[in-house]
């Protein structure tokens, strides 16, 4: 099919040509455009792979077929207010991108099991602080909030290192090993026996705050945290009050609300957490491109597009 374009705004520059050499291994009859040529011709764009886009922007593509968010979520785009609801929006939901999450889950799961904030510390300072830790996989139940692509191969993950799963989410779902616990009547239960929680949920207006100090009260005293979806599901402060008090043993966090979290924040320096900078699932551009490249030869052929964003449900 001739004359078709994507407009591209993820990683700038440097990003954009990366994008570019992809695309070009994998459809050569896609042609790219930075954003800025995009919106200087926007009579041409078919596509639009995009992460934040300014607001209105995206109107301003009469022609626009299908957005591909560039990254796992589309909050962003979903805040723009004049975002056209009629095109197609497709999430980065990929293979790939549930490996990562998994490897990073499991990481961070151990992490805490092993106390490496703990020795982090003590080698920066050069100090032989001997310990035992006091907990293996096999006796320290992880509770996943959010049982989807990612949660499903969390919990896989998290079962080959012995640790006993147990998965909270809207409705039942049914995952080998895994004991499903659904809506919020089924939420404090879930929290009580959670000596890990993992949050990996949708960002939707449900969701928001929902690890907070009344569902932190909810834990086994010393239970530890992975923040793994959205800066919107949990409230620092309310972190931080919990790891002061020993409510919570340690917190590894990877999403904050807002981003970048600010120079400064108690975070950076507390001794029993782990702040890393929204990394934990992101795949190459190489992988992204090709879901991309395969999604747009399936809809040029008539076959519906892959995860399509659902309003209904908010993700």
């Amino acid at each position: 099919m001739a004359g078709r374009v994507m407009a591209v705004k993820s990683g700038g520059e440097a990003g954009f040509a990366e994008w570019r050499a992809c695309f070009a291994a994998l459809d050569p009859g896609l042609e790219l455009l930075p954003w800025d040529e995009a919106l200087r011709r926007p009579g041409i764009v078919d596509y639009a792979l995009v992460w934040d886009p300014g607001p209105g922007e995206l109107a301003r593509l009469p022609r626009l077929r299908a957005i591909f968010g560039a990254g796992a979520g589309v909050d962003a785009l979903l805040a723009d207010p004049a975002l056209p609801r009629h095109v197609p929006l497709v999430r980065m939901a990929i293979p790939e991108a549930a490996q990562r999450m998994g490897e990073f889950c499991c990481w961070a799961a151990l992490s805490l099991l092993k106390e490496a904030r703990r020795l982090a510390i003590a080698q920066a300072a050069g100090v032989w602080d001997y310990f035992e830790p006091p907990h293996r996989a096999d006796r320290r139940t992880v509770g996943l909030m959010g049982l989807g692509t990612m949660g499903a191969r969390c919990a896989a993950m998290l079962q080959g290192l012995g640790f006993p799963v147990i998965g909270w989410s809207r409705s039942p779902k049914s995952l080998p090993g895994v004991e499903s616990h659904a809506g919020a009547a089924a939420l404090p239960g879930f929290l009580a026996r959670s000596d890990i929680l993992v949050c990996l949920l949708p960002a939707t207006p449900e969701t928001r705050d929902i690890v907070r100090a009344e569902t932190l009260a909810m834990l086994p005293r010393g239970a530890g945290y992975i923040g793994l979806g959205r800066g919107s599901h949990h409230r620092l402060e309310d972190l931080l009050a919990a790891l002061d008090s020993g409510q919570l043993s340690g917190a590894v966090l990877d999403v904050f609300e807002p981003e970048p979290l600010p120079s400064g924040h108690p975070l950076w320096s507390h001794p029993r957490a782990i702040v890393t900078p929204h990394v934990a699932s992101l795949p190459s551009r190489a992988e992204r491109a090709g879901y991309v490249a395969r999604a747009i030869a399936g809809f040029e052929r008539g076959e519906p597009l892959p995860n399509l964003f659902d309003p209904a449900r908010g993700y």
